[in-house]
């Protein structure tokens, strides 16, 4: 008897009511493509295929992952008690695109830290009165107090990105907070605060991945607000924003750190590492708090796309 082999299987079609919703927001090319597309691989899948730019061929196994990870943690409880014992205040500004990693890397920073001094600061669009205080202002009343650390889940960057794309915000509005950040920062560093700033680099093919997985994820769905979805087309004015921003606030008093998030295993340990080998705490462990990798992390001016490097709007 003929052994007919097996067709390949098709990809499975996209979850009908989470793309009505997406197309309920957005008709423009590459939300309909999100709409669209076939289910593909997981969102934190080890073998989805990386983009052929980034510096390895394969993602970070979870094993290893895991590894790393707890010994990084560990050392994070010793930066914990040190900033407690020495009064130290610290600030660590995690920004990205949607879907760049921002929250996953906060997550496996808080996991195993006392909350009673380390804190997640996420907030909401401005209400009513916040609408009518200084800028800053809201984000201010959120800052540490001796021994105390902050992480902030976006932060007043909102305006050089959403704000300024979206339209949220007039121009002059826009102009005045690129005059005012270095200033703010600059009196953070003078008061002793300690001020890390990440920016989670996703290419858009890792980004829209993603997206495709989010949306067929019942448990991820809800990360596809509407904001998301319009932003899905405007890739090229988000990179534009990005680029005036560091060009105006990467400073000698608050330089930007960009770490490539494609695969974000690595990209949650290099966060980690970075920040540990920054920190004079006692009893580090110079192998594990050692250097980042120098391929996923670094100052703006060298981690960038060649093509990113040169500033066309302000």
């Amino acid at each position: 008897m003929e052994i007919i082999p097996d067709s390949p299987a098709e990809p499975s079609p996209p979850n009908p009511q989470a793309a009505a919703e997406i197309e309920a927001v957005s008709h423009a090319p590459t939300a309909m493509l999100v709409a669209t597309a076939p289910h593909g691989t997981d969102e934190d899948s080890d073998e989805a295929p990386l983009p052929t730019e980034y510096p390895y061929p394969r993602r970070m196994r979870r094993r290893e992952y895991e590894r790393r990870k707890k010994e990084l943690q560990i050392e994070l409880l010793k930066v914990q008690s040190w900033v407690k014992d020495t009064g130290q205040r610290i600030i660590v500004l995690f920004e990205g695109r949607d879907a760049a990693g921002k929250g996953g890397t906060i997550k496996r920073f808080m996991e195993h830290l006392n909350p009673r001094a380390a804190r997640v600061v996420a907030l909401e669009k401005p209400n009513e009165v916040e609408r009518g205080q200084w800028y800053f202002q809201r984000y201010v009343a959120h800052f540490p107090t001796a021994g105390e650390m902050v992480f902030f889940d976006r932060s007043w960057y909102n305006r050089a990105g959403v704000e300024r794309v979206m339209g949220f915000c007039k121009p002059l509005e826009y102009l005045e907070f690129l005059r005012q950040v270095p200033l703010v920062e600059r009196m953070l560093a003078n008061s002793g605060i300690l001020l890390f700033k990440y920016w989670f680099s996703v290419s858009r093919e890792e980004q829209l991945r993603r997206f495709i997985s989010r949306r067929d994820d019942p448990l991820k769905h809800w990360k596809l607000s509407p904001i998301d979805i319009k932003s899905l087309d405007r890739w090229d004015e988000y990179t534009e924003a990005k680029k005036a921003m560091f060009f105006h606030t990467d400073t000698a008093d608050a330089p930007w750190t960009v770490i490539k998030s494609d695969d974000k295993k690595r990209a949650r340990i290099n966060c980690m590492r970075h920040f540990l080998h920054n920190l004079p705490y006692p009893d580090k462990n110079p192998r594990v708090a050692g250097e980042p990798d120098c391929m996923l992390v670094g100052p703006a001016s060298s981690v960038l796309e060649a093509d990113e490097r040169v500033i066309n709007h302000y």
